[in-house]
């Protein structure tokens, strides 16, 4: 019974990573196009609509395969990215707008909860 199980576990893993090569291939570019463009404003339709999926099934897709949503992705990249503007010297409101955000107090509320600290906090204790 349990050589059952696992046999079905390694199909369905299996299924998950090469069951559709092209799906893969789309939300590849997906992430690519965010990696490159995180600081601009990206509509979650036109996003899906350019990739030919409904917003719903590109949400469940990227999700599965990445384990973010495409916007929490775009967030995450955003954080990155400001954690080296900060660390670089960079003022914390030039590097809130420079990575894609419009609000201060948004982003140090969404910077703190992603890394603990505030963007502040963050540069004292890293700036080089």
């Amino acid at each position: 019974m349990n050589n059952t199980f696992y046999q079905d576990e390694v199909i369905r893993f299996n299924n998950l990573i090469y069951g559709d090569q092209l799906h893969l291939k789309i939300l590849i570019r997906t992430k690519r196009y965010l990696d490159n463009n995180f600081s601009d404003k990206i509509e979650l339709n036109n996003l899906a609509l350019s990739q030919g999926f409904s917003k719903y099934h590109l949400l469940r897709l990227f999700k599965l395969y990445f384990g973010l949503t495409p916007r929490q992705y775009q967030i995450h990249k955003r954080i990155e990215q400001s954690k080296q503007n900060l660390k670089n010297g960079m003022k914390v409101s030039h590097s809130c707008y420079a990575v894609g955000f419009t609000s201060v107090t948004t982003f140090s509320s969404l910077f703190k909860r992603k890394t603990g600290l505030t963007p502040r906090d963050f540069q004292k204790s890293n700036i080089e």
